[in-house]
């Protein structure tokens, strides 16, 4: 009987670790997962125009080093202006139809078309601009820190 007793207690603490190492796996996870309908958006900060809502994933874009990941969500018709980031971006275009132009003047005719799923990643430097076709939503992902550098100072919204 008392072997029995026994045995029944550790089966009843080996199952309990068990489902405390199963919780304690799966709590990491759970801070590190965004369904898409739970994606974090607020305002965007203010180097970009008005109007577009961002959701930082990971990572601190404003810092001084290391990865981040965030989430662009722009509004019909929203452009930024031509600027240029010296760090590679990597973009990804999650719904929508992101337009793409690259030089110093922001020029329509001269923009392609990058539909839900197209990923594009700029080397550092690169003089570009967009504009969303659609309520449009970009992943970016790279190095901190992420800035943007107008190429005419008037453009940069912070400055207004």
């Amino acid at each position: 009987m008392r072997t029995k007793t026994i045995l029944g207690l550790i089966t009843v603490l080996l199952c309990g670790a068990g489902m405390l190492a199963t919780l304690s796996a799966q709590s990491p996870m759970a801070r590190n997962v965004f369904p898409a309908d739970a994606i974090p958006y607020g305002p965007a900060p203010a180097f970009v125009p008005a109007g577009a809502q961002l959701a930082v994933l990971e990572g601190n874009p404003a810092g001084t080093t290391g990865d981040f990941t965030v989430r662009l969500k722009m509004p019909d018709g929203y452009r930024i202006a031509p600027h240029w980031h010296p760090h590679r971006e990597n973009v990804t275009v999650i719904s929508g139809t992101l337009l793409v132009g690259m030089g110093e003047t922001f020029d329509e005719s001269k923009m392609a078309g990058f539909a839900a799923g197209s990923f594009a990643y700029l080397e550092p430097n690169m003089h570009h601009y967009v504009k969303a076709s659609g309520e449009t939503v970009v992943q970016v992902h790279g190095q901190a820190p992420f800035q943007f550098n107008y190429i005419r100072s008037a453009d940069d919204p912070s400055r207004k």
